[in-house]
């Protein structure tokens, strides 16, 4: 099923087919440079299968993102519960990962600020969260497109405070303050 389709992608259910791509670019350092680690493959498979029962439960996730012009899986964005302890949470949060080799064609903007009219539109959702690690200023640079606006700080209670990705940055989009650049 295809959820959402921009210009460029299509944003998509998951397909086995996809697990593959998908453990490749979690396996990558360069994609996954502001978090703990890469994933083994059987830990990109815990996270596919997750993703699969988010959909189940709640009818949105992180939807596999296809490149129209060629078919090719390019990565996810989406929506996903975040649950840790916060003063933030629970909330409803926007994030997005690409293959390396995507990155730098707009890809990312584009797609998440699709799921955001998503999630405000058919969805009905009024506020959607996004966060990353404070040095990960691509990210942020993304958050900033949509139209997402700060709103503070945190330390991820996930990561080791000595870590350098613990200190993390919060961006918020409400109805009516969330559009691309």
């Amino acid at each position: 099923m295809i959820y959402i389709e921009t210009p460029r992608l299509l944003l998509r259910d998951w397909s086995d087919a996809d697990l593959p791509l998908f453990a490749a670019m979690n396996a990558d350092p360069a994609v996954m440079e502001f978090f703990p680690g890469t994933l083994t493959p059987a830990e990109s498979e815990a996270f596919y299968r997750r993703i699969r029962d988010e959909f189940a439960d709640s009818g949105y996730g992180l939807y596999a993102v296809e490149r129209k012009i060629d078919g090719c899986f390019i990565g996810y964005t989406g929506l996903h519960r975040a649950l840790f302890e916060a003063d933030f949470t629970p909330c409803i949060e926007i994030g997005w990962r690409l293959c390396h080799a995507a990155w730098g064609n707009g890809f990312a903007p584009e797609a998440a600020a699709a799921v955001l009219d998503y999630a405000f539109g058919l969805l009905g959702m009024t506020e959607v969260c996004s966060f990353t690690a404070a040095v990960n200023l691509r990210s942020q640079r993304v958050m900033e497109k949509i139209g997402m606006e700060p709103a503070g700080r945190f330390v991820h209670p996930s990561l080791p405070r000595e870590s350098s990705l613990s200190e993390h940055v919060l961006y918020r989009a409400r109805i009516g303050n969330a559009g691309v650049e």
